[in-house]
């Protein structure tokens, strides 16, 4: 994104401006507060756009017709909801409500926005006028169609969603999966053609992530279709928004709803599923609750305590015939006991799993637990498809799973956080798919500390445990070590580091004697 004068990207500024309102409201209130306003300036921006073509083709009479907006997906704005008035008015009193109500019109004079827009939110909050005015002023200077083919408003609305993570901290802002980790997920699971499912779908970044990979692979936006489902009311606006601001069509439900308890889509069956979903989540269903419940069938019920293979039966039963899946999991999910167990060896004697891929640590904003990729594939078996930019010759891989170890790769992030490269990205997913083809004969070997292509027996002999580190060779960087030597050496750097030690003391002890005031050990 273009720099301003003084260096800093817009979206740099943006969050300077939008940093005045902490105090007034909470990190978790305030990205609300900043995306609705960006929201309503990029509709704004492009309904002026749509006027002035109107206007020069002579249909100014036509200027007022809804239907001369949405046809070219541009929503209609009256009066009140147009930036320009929302500016004019920016230092009045009463600006928290002319922005609801500029929110509250523009939902109700297009569909597609329906359950979208924050309801009667900014006078709610009761924001200082003074801080509100400076973020419309900030905003106002953004020219968000300046640059079509960079998608302004979407890296904005990107930039934020992770720089609110950041400020939300750790147990928050579970709306946000890394950018690196989505787009690792949809160049392994290449999700080109048919149903686009994530069943905890946050702020939608599965979903933008999908739309990229197509336009960057030269597939076509219009051979997918979008389903998610989000239980925050709040998050679920946020994905409409989020959606919506970049023309992404998608059924999300009436309203945010709880996956286990309210499927919204009992029938659905996807053809690629991509999720994140909460970590270890507790006391996900009461103990008498969705006990027989038909998403569980052929397997145990998974147990209340952890929802981890609630969520992988669920994605599972959601899959059509040649379905694949591609979701984060907590490590623990990798060898559990119990009912987890029995779960987990089934779904692995049904030939669903078809890789594991453990990412490295410090990844998420939220926490800073290592956690792996599952992908779930319903046919495992030869066959070939056609993609856009290329034939996969897919070979039979029943009774193989391909284990990969990422713990070491990355590159840092913001000071203390890890995320992928695009080309350690293509690297991985050249591994995955190198191993999925007929490539795989003469292309593809075990490689120590790094993939690890095992068998049903291997796993079975392993008690079912999917612990990479199990399959995995490990290279001993140790056993060329000479001890003695490394001892010697240890103890020329001990015996130094315990002089100076001393010798600090006893400079301490001589200050404090001279100052009078001795201590005596």
């Amino acid at each position: 994104m273009a720099k301003q004068k003084n260096g800093k990207r817009d979206e740099e500024i943006l969050w300077d401006s939008a940093n005045k309102l902490r105090g007034s409201v909470e990190p978790s209130e305030y990205k609300h507060v900043v995306l609705s306003l960006i929201f309503l300036k990029f509709a704004s921006d492009k309904f002026e756009e749509r006027k002035k073509e109107l206007i020069a083709e002579g249909k100014e009479k036509y200027t007022d017709m809804v239907e001369f907006y949405t046809m070219r997906n541009v929503f209609y704005l009256p009066e009140e909801s147009r930036w320009s008035h929302i500016k004019k008015n920016s230092k009045q009193s009463n600006i928290a409500l002319i922005v609801d109500t500029a929110l509250s019109t523009v939902e109700k004079n297009n569909a597609a926005l329906k359950g979208a827009l924050p309801d009667n939110y900014f006078s709610r909050l009761g924001l200082e006028t003074s801080k509100l005015a400076a973020l419309i002023d900030t905003i106002s200077n953004i020219d968000t169609l300046k640059d079509k083919e960079r998608d302004i408003v979407g890296k904005v609305y990107e930039y934020f969603l992770s720089k609110f993570a950041l400020a939300e901290g750790k147990g928050k802002g579970e709306f946000y999966t890394p950018k690196s980790i989505v787009n690792l997920i949809a160049e392994m699971i290449e999700p080109y053609k048919g149903k686009i499912y994530d069943p905890c779908c946050g702020s939608g970044g599965m979903f933008v992530q999908s739309m990229k990979f197509i336009d960057a692979h030269k597939g076509n936006r219009k051979d997918v279709s979008i389903y998610g489902q989000e239980l925050t009311a709040a998050t679920y606006k946020l994905a409409k928004m989020n959606l919506a601001i970049r023309g992404i069509s998608a059924n999300l439900g009436e309203i945010g709803k709880d996956t286990f308890l309210n499927d919204q889509f009992p029938d659905l069956k996807a053809d690629y599923i991509m999720a994140n979903p909460p970590f270890n989540q507790k006391d996900w269903r009461a103990g008498t609750e969705l006990t027989s419940d038909p998403r569980w069938n052929g397997y145990e019920t998974p147990p209340v305590g952890n929802a981890n293979y609630g969520w992988i039966l669920h994605m599972v039963s959601k899959l059509s015939e040649n379905g694949v899946a591609g979701f984060i999991l907590a490590n623990g999910a990798l060898s559990g006991g119990g009912d987890e167990y029995k779960i987990r060896k089934k779904i692995i004697e049904n030939n669903l799993v078809e890789a594991i891929i453990i990412l490295p640590q410090n990844m998420f904003y939220t926490t800073n637990i290592s956690v792996t990729l599952w992908i779930i594939n319903k046919n495992k078996k030869e066959r070939v498809v056609n993609i856009p930019d290329s034939t996969r010759e897919y070979r039979s891989r029943e009774k193989e799973v391909l284990f990969m170890d990422l713990r070491q790769e990355g590159e840092p992030f913001e000071k203390k956080y890890i995320q992928f490269h695009e080309d350690h990205i293509k690297r991985f997913a050249r591994t995955f798919h190198t191993w999925q083809t007929k490539q795989f004969h003469d292309e593809f070997d075990n490689v120590p500390e790094y993939c690890y292509s095992a068998t049903f027996d291997e796993i079975k002999a392993k008690d079912f445990s999917l612990v990479p580190s199990k399959y995995i060779e490990f290279v001993n960087r140790d056993e060329d070590i000479d001890f003695d030597e490394k001892m010697r050496s240890l103890k020329d750097d001990f015996t130094e580091l315990l002089k100076g030690e001393e010798k600090s003391k006893a400079e301490l002890l001589k200050v404090f004697k001279e100052l009078g005031y001795e201590i005596e050990l």
